[in-house]
């Protein structure tokens, strides 16, 4: 994945890799190397599995900013990888939950993540008890099925779906995708990569930074899904300085 920002003299790639037996060693290990733009000599080499764990929760963070209730309680998080600690820590500068539940098909792994982030995280038994009358969802794993139905997502609900990282592979039940308003970070992308867009065949309603920037209405008084593949419309600069925004915050924790 590479970039090139004008504004910023900035020219970078990003290496990412995708091993889902993993167990030791994290799933998608990745290394960012910045660049000086005008003779292409080597500045920098940052680990980028950490900056994604940072960059995937506060993208989620600024989606629900926008399509959730603002007065969200309950979060329910599907998997119990980083991301899971990544979604909370980010969410968690924009709401105080009074319920966090968290599922994963490894319920060992679950309580491993419940106890890492403390109260109020919890560990329920399976997807559909953990997502019963939550304001705000998260799947955040690696499966190739769908882990949620729905027929458990209350009206209104956002979920933010960060999982299906390939083009036979879903999160979310198809009957759920073209029942909710849909959000992508890129068009393009999710309309290549996930198949949680290629097999339901759903409308996409918006980008979400066409919503920061005030182009597409925020219809958080609906169901809501956010799907991300990590990847941003180059147009979208609003969208980036509020992100650059909340990893500051979020670096303060």
């Amino acid at each position: 994945m590479s970039a090139f920002s004008q504004r910023e003299n900035a020219l970078a790639t990003k290496v990412v890799g995708f091993y889902p037996e993993n167990k030791d060693e994290p799933t998608h290990p990745s290394d960012i190397m910045l660049y000086n733009p005008l003779n292409g000599s080597l500045q920098a080499i940052m680990d980028g599995t950490v900056i994604t764990e940072y960059r995937t929760g506060l993208v989620s963070a600024i989606a629900s900013k926008h399509l959730a209730n603002p007065t969200s309680k309950i979060l329910a998080i599907l998997g119990s990888g980083v991301q899971c600690t990544g979604h909370f820590n980010a969410l968690s500068l924009l709401y105080n939950f009074d319920d966090v539940r968290i599922w994963n098909i490894n319920i060992q792994s679950a309580e491993i993540a419940a106890k890492k982030l403390g109260k109020p995280c919890r560990v329920c038994t399976t997807a559909e008890e953990a997502v019963k009358d939550a304001d705000i969802i998260c799947t955040v794993t690696s499966t190739s099925t769908p882990v949620l139905n729905k027929d458990w997502v209350k009206p209104g609900c956002h979920i933010n779906s960060v999982g299906a990282v390939k083009p036979k592979w879903q999160e979310l039940e198809s009957d759920l995708m073209r029942s909710s308003v849909v959000y992508v970070d890129s068009k393009e992308a999710a309309c290549q990569e996930t198949g949680d867009i290629i097999i339901s065949k759903c409308e996409i309603y918006a980008e979400i930074g066409e919503v920061i920037n005030g182009q597409k209405e925020a219809r958080w008084h609906e169901t809501t899904v956010f799907k991300s593949v990590g990847k941003l419309s180059h147009k979208k600069y609003i969208f980036i300085k509020y992100l650059n925004k909340l990893i500051y915050l979020y670096s303060q924790l």
